[in-house]
């Protein structure tokens, strides 16, 4: 049975009709992008958000290289060549144009022209051919100011989509090696704000050094501690962290573009899939390599899922050192009180002069966050079947934002919170000598159980341990204070060096070898 004649699509004032496998579609007449663009549009109306930007200058950046690649094994014809070279640059910002007022508002609606949500079909292919689209209609109008076609977006007839801007490519390796250079675009801008971060607690350790304080453990009194040694550790923390989104990035390096489809390299010449790689480094800046084993790269995700890890580690870490910073400014009066957080702005609605920790809880809010992108990244990582996976977008998303929300509020700590962190000097003092834990340097010249007693009665007197050691003639108010030493007290070794002779009560002895206790 013969099939009806569709009637041709009319267009509509400000339309233009394009088509694709599907069929016919309107497409807004100033559009750069095209019919598949369109498409996803309609179809994945979800988040009202657009690509990241990051993503959008990385596909751009591939798609050129691939166009100079092609163009270098002889492909693609000079003209086409340079007409997409030309688009991908006016994109990125570096077209003689780019600096003048012209060149801003053309680079500005060429992107605006990027609209596929981030939670769309499988594997990026909407995002592909959007990248694809927006360069082949900009390329068509840069041919036609050189009296070439019509220049009319929507001619696919001058420059295709699918045959001259993807040439020798798939969505399968064009999307993931896109998505790992954004990626590591954003790490580039991130370690440097690490780096900030750490160095705020590093600079907050060397001045807060000579305050002694006590320490916690399981949330009950411990031994002093100096609080130059806390801030040391949460900046070597950080650094390690950092240390671990170094060597995740390394991973992401490796590129499986030239794979096409499946990992085979189909429809892609060697020297294309060598060359492309070079290109796209020369571009990025990036040392990038091309894939050990392509079908592998293009199947598994496990290079951005290291990423992922790197970042959740570093939130967790954070999250450690947010909580630590809440309890020790909590107060003023009821609580630790021992730091005092910058004021930032008024805490509270109804009760007057109470100020927040805003800065710690709206780096908290963050970790958190980042902590919720990794589970959704492990969980579409692990989401391939057999050559592909096909929650890449995903992927990418929830990485690239977990880098751009680190990056802005990494920086916003280090220099609204941490860089303005004080010490009360004199509440650490007290509450240090009210611990019932000082009892413990005293350990290994009266025994345990002699120094568990006087731990027990300083609780029950509110006495402090110092008092009831003197109280007692153990040993003088002098021998005493050397014993308790505050950089004895933080140091490896025995305070005072077993250099002062204890006066044991009646019923107890003086230990005669090593003394210790339990955590």
């Amino acid at each position: 049975m013969a099939q009806p004649t569709l009637a041709p699509a009319v267009e509509a004032p400000g339309q233009r009709i394009e088509t694709d496998p599907l069929g016919s579609l309107e497409v807004p007449m100033d559009a750069y992008y095209g019919v598949q663009t369109a498409r996803a549009i309609r179809n994945f109306p979800i988040s009202g958000r657009r690509p990241d930007v990051a993503l959008v200058r990385a596909g751009v950046q591939v798609k050129k290289a691939a166009a100079r690649a092609n163009h270098g094994t002889g492909r693609l014809p000079d003209h086409l060549f340079e007409a997409i070279a030309q688009a991908a640059d006016e994109i990125l910002g570096l077209s003689p144009l780019s600096s003048t007022a012209e060149g801003v508002e053309l680079q500005a609606r060429l992107i605006d022209a990027f609209r596929v949500d981030p939670f769309q079909a499988g594997a990026g292919v909407s995002h592909n051919m959007n990248t694809n689209e927006v360069l082949a209609n900009r390329a068509i109008e840069i041919l036609g100011e050189r009296g070439i076609g019509s220049g009319r977006r929507g001619d696919y007839s001058v420059v295709s989509p699918n045959d001259h801007v993807n040439m020798a490519q798939s969505t399968n390796d064009t999307f993931p090696t896109a998505m790992r250079v954004a990626t590591l675009d954003r790490i580039v801008g991130f370690l440097p704000v690490v780096q900030e971060l750490i160095d705020a607690f590093e600079e907050r350790a060397r001045a807060l050094d000579g305050v002694l304080k006590s320490g916690r453990t399981h949330m009950q009194d411990a031994v002093p501690i100096r609080m130059g040694q806390e801030f040391a550790a949460y900046a070597l923390t950080l650094r390690r962290a950092r240390s671990r989104i170094d060597v995740a990035a390394d991973g992401i390096k490796e590129q499986n573009i030239g794979a096409t489809a499946v990992g085979t390299g189909l429809n892609a010449e060697p020297e294309y899939i060598t060359s492309v790689v070079r290109f796209l480094s020369e571009q990025t800046g990036h040392e990038l390599r091309t894939a050990e084993h392509l079908v592998q790269a293009t199947a598994s995700m496990a290079p951005m899922l290291d990423v992922s890890a790197a970042l959740r580690a570093l939130a967790v870490d954070l999250t450690k050192i947010m909580e630590d910073l809440l309890l020790m400014s909590s107060g003023p009066r009821t609580g630790f009180a021992e730091i005092r957080l910058p004021a930032r702005q008024p805490g509270s609605s109804i009760m007057p002069g109470k100020v927040n920790p805003v800065m710690v809880e709206n780096l908290a809010m963050i970790c958190y966050h980042v902590i919720g992108n990794d589970t959704a990244v492990a969980w579409a990582a692990s989401r391939g079947q057999l050559e592909l996976n096909v929650m890449m977008p995903l992927i990418a998303h929830e990485t690239l934002e977990a880098l751009h929300v680190l990056t802005t509020g990494c920086r916003q700590f280090a220099r609204e919170c941490v860089a303005g962190i004080e010490a009360d000097v004199e509440r650490c003092r007290a509450l240090l000598e009210q611990s019932s834990a000082m009892a413990t340097p005293l350990a290994p010249y009266i025994g345990y159980a002699l120094a568990a007693a006087i731990a027990k009665e300083a609780v029950a007197t509110g006495k402090t341990i110092r008092q009831l050691i003197v109280e007692k003639g153990i040993f003088t108010k002098e021998e005493v204070d050397r014993i308790l030493d505050p950089w004895e007290l933080t140091e490896p070794g025995i305070a005072g060096d077993f250099r002062f002779e204890p006066r044991m009560p009646e019923g107890y002895e003086r230990p005669t070898g090593p003394v210790g206790g339990g955590g």
